[in-house]
């Protein structure tokens, strides 16, 4: 614990020839200055709009957008650690009931920073000064608390890690609630205790291997994690525009929470206007069914939400405000097509798909109605042949064995983009790092201070291996030990491509897949293996992903690598904790709802039924996947998926000007299919969201991008979220009973959007 330094003003302590000579320095410095400014400025290549830059790429990042001050402030003190542990309550609850909602979400990044923020501020202003006191013990004691104490960035930035890191665990608790809802079970204490322990911190290791590719290079700016870089800044390096910026938000943050209480509770046709669906009221019900399946999108798994606008914050959030247009052009492109395809999966019948309903991710019979897991199960959890050839093997909807495809597509692009477009790019950035000539400001910076040593990394992981060799020997989750090994080799082999597209691109793509398929061809018939095999496989990857993000922001603001280290895994453990908790609540208080497979429009049991139709089918991988199932084009789609970026690199060397397009065949082919259940009116708003911050504002107006975009999408995702939260214990059942509000035209018994 420890608080900065107030320095000294040391002019007064020379003498008058050391005046005169630190005058006549002050000169040459001035004169050096202007130099370097008339260098940098020969050398400068932004674009400019009315004197701004406009932010292209992550060396303009370094050089006009984050500032590499360092004040040498401490960063792990009391209030740091207090603030975050609060906050992390807070995120954990709200991201486990996001689980059981139509589309699922997490906290905004961005709110918690300021919510921190404003909370830091309160407490250096509203707390005394130690040094009112004469009491020598009363002055040490408020000076350890932070008392009067100004609240500084990197006590800022070590609050909101810890209370953004709080659901790094989530991927544990989630099979926990899987068991609960499809198998009547729940795990021991010793087994949740241990098993998210090692879940949960497990890829830590390979975020420290990888530090020199994923996190020192300026291109890998994580961009989805600048708005919060940008912010810390802002909040603490100009005070004097401080109370401007926080009445914006704080206005901004009222009203958006204001309004959420319509589209989310009294007027859900809010949530999902659209004027095809009103203009099918009185039609045929056949044309009306046939419209809600590609014009609605309000209600969970309702259809595909074409023109269908959202006017609800809680779905659309801030994310592709801060998106680089490149990843987003590369996701529409994938979204038009998937308008295209989906449709003629279902009406061309294929995979018997208008046997089942259009969009759902629960599983089926071959007649139509619901599969029962437990019909094919023995005692042990493990798939009963005998029972499986009576029963039949189940069966997925179109959308679902697309959304299946177009993963497996992903992933083998995801290989083979890396490799071809960025390999030599990789090679360098290694080579600088361990040299450590890496020319980024922000890393020159960073060098001052203590590496974590990769020892820490490895005692850190052998007792995450530890921990999962208990509970797979000892614990009832049916995955070997030599399963688990593999299963953590997998997730080693694809994270550092995942961090590569993510740090370039602010997004990745779906690497759960891969480890059902691999965990359904070793463990064949133990759907409960294939969950652990892949919540481990995916975690590494994961976290690896999540700790270089936020080693990304250490770089960016100057807080020691070690501090970053420790409270990573503070954050993490406290999370996952919180999130089992509410969890419990949830599955025992809304369990009917979770289990049917449309849900409501407030509750939905989509990503469990997911995340179980998966282990369920990867399970009978044979039976369904192999190469005379239904369902092998999915694995196929792997070698499939690996051809597309190696088709971009042929044409980019036969055409030149195609490599100035911004085309990643790897996001083409994830959203493609991606959002195959929960709720898609949100879709078409989030696009014109994302239009209106990156074409016109960004390159129109870049102070007011700049200093605002991210400013007021936070407020809008905190306000909404704020109500969100209360809704759901106050009317939505969460607690146990529910509230509704009284049916009117604006809130409809059936479809919010009026579709069938």
């Amino acid at each position: 614990m420890g608080i900065g330094k107030v320095p000294v003003d040391v002019s007064t302590q020379l003498e008058p020839t050391d005046k005169l000579q630190t005058s006549l320095d002050e000169k040459s410095n001035e004169s050096a200055e202007i130099a370097s400014k008339d260098d940098a400025a020969s050398t400068d290549t932004a674009e400019r709009v009315k004197g701004h830059p406009v932010i292209r790429n992550g060396e303009d990042v370094s050089k006009y957008l984050v500032s590499d001050r360092d004040d040498g402030d401490a960063a792990l003190t009391f209030r740091s650690i207090f603030l975050g542990t609060i906050f992390t309550a807070l995120s954990s609850v709200i991201t486990m009931l996001y689980v059981f909602k139509p589309t699922q979400m997490q906290v905004s990044a961005v709110f918690l920073q300021l919510l921190v923020f404003l909370f830091g501020e309160a407490w250096a202003y509203g707390t005394p000064n130690p040094d009112r006191f004469s009491n020598k013990a009363i002055r040490s004691t408020l000076r350890f608390i932070n008392s009067g104490q100004a609240f500084t960035i990197k006590e800022h930035v070590v609050a909101s890690l810890i209370a953004s890191s709080g659901n790094n665990g989530l991927s544990g608790v989630e099979i926990y609630a899987v068991e609960r809802l499809f198998y009547n079970k729940a795990v021991t204490a010793s087994t949740a205790i241990l098993a998210t322990f090692s879940i949960s911190l497990c890829g830590f290791v390979l975020a420290g291997v990888l530090r020199p590719l994923i996190v020192y290079p300026a291109e890998m700016v994580y961009w989805s994690t600048l708005p919060q870089v940008v912010l810390f800044q802002n909040l603490h390096f100009d005070r004097a525009a401080n109370k401007a910026r926080l009445e914006k938000f704080c206005w901004a943050l009222g009203i958006a929470a204001v309004w959420e209480i319509f589209p989310a509770y009294m007027v859900t046709w809010f949530g999902g206007i659209s004027i095809f669906c009103l203009a099918s009221l009185g039609a045929p019900t056949s044309t009306r069914t046939t419209f809600g399946r590609i014009f609605g999108g309000a209600s969970s798994n309702e259809g595909l939400g074409l023109l269908n606008f959202s006017l609800d914050w809680q779905y659309i959030q801030s994310t592709y405000l801060s998106l680089p247009l490149k990843q987003q052009l590369n996701s529409w492109i994938g979204y038009a097509i998937w308008y295209v395809i989906v449709p003629v999966l279902f009406y061309k019948n294929v995979w018997d798909a208008q046997t089942f309903p259009f969009m759902s991710t629960s599983l089926f019979s071959s007649n139509g109605t619901r599969f029962k897991i437990t019909s094919i199960l023995n005692d042990h959890g493990t798939i009963d042949y005998d029972k499986l050839a009576t029963v039949g093997v189940p069966r997925l909807t179109s959308t679902t064995a697309w959304g299946y495809l177009t993963s497996s597509l992903a992933m083998g692009a995801l290989i083979t983009h890396v490799i071809i477009f960025y390999g030599k790019g990789m090679i360098q950035a290694w080579k600088q790092a361990n040299a450590r000539t890496q020319p980024d400001i922000h890393y020159q910076k960073m060098l001052k201070y203590k590496e974590v040593p990769m020892w820490w990394y490895l005692v850190l992981f052998a007792l995450t291996f530890i921990a999962g060799l208990v509970v797979n020997i000892k614990g009832d989750t049916t995955l070997p030990v030599w399963g688990y090994i593999i299963s953590l080799l997998l997730g080693a082999v694809i994270a550092p491509f995942s961090c590569i597209l993510y740090g370039l691109y602010g997004t990745g793509i779906g690497t759960n897949q891969i480890s059902k398929m691999v965990a359904g061809a070793v463990h064949p018939g133990r759907p409960l293996a294939n969950l652990y095999f892949a919540s481990w496989s995916h975690q590494v990857i994961l976290l690896a992903v999540n700790l270089s993000n936020w080693l990304k922001v250490g770089q960016y603001t100057k807080v020691p690598h070690r501090v970053m280290f420790f409270t990573q895994i503070y954050g993490t453990l406290l999370g996952a904790g919180l999130n089992y908790a509410v969890m419990t609540s949830i599955v025992t208080s809304q369990r009917e709802v979770l289990l049917d497979p449309i849900g409501t429009n407030v509750w939905s049991g989509s990503t469990m039924q997911s995340l179980n139709a998966q282990a369920i089918t990867w399970a009978l991988a044979t039976e369904m996947y192999g190469r005379h199932g239904r369902y092998f084009i999915v694995p196929l789609g792997l070698l499939i998926g690996a051809v597309f970026p190696v088709l971009h690199w042929a044409l980019c060397r036969a055409y030149p000007r195609i490599r100035k397009w911004p085309i990643n065949t790897t996001f083409i082919l994830q959203y493609m299919g991606t959002t195959y259940f929960g709720n898609t009116s949100w879709l078409w708003s989030s696009f014109a969201v994302g239009a209106f911050s990156q074409l016109w504002l960004r390159r129109r107006y870049p102070r007011i991008y700049n200093e605002y975009n991210y400013l007021i999408g936070a407020a809008l995702d905190g306000g909404s979220q704020i109500v969100i939260f209360i809704l759901s214990f106050a009317v939505f059942g969460a607690s146990g009973q529910s509230y509704p509000f009284p049916t009117w035209w604006g809130n409809p018994a059936g479809n919010p959007d009026h579709c069938i």
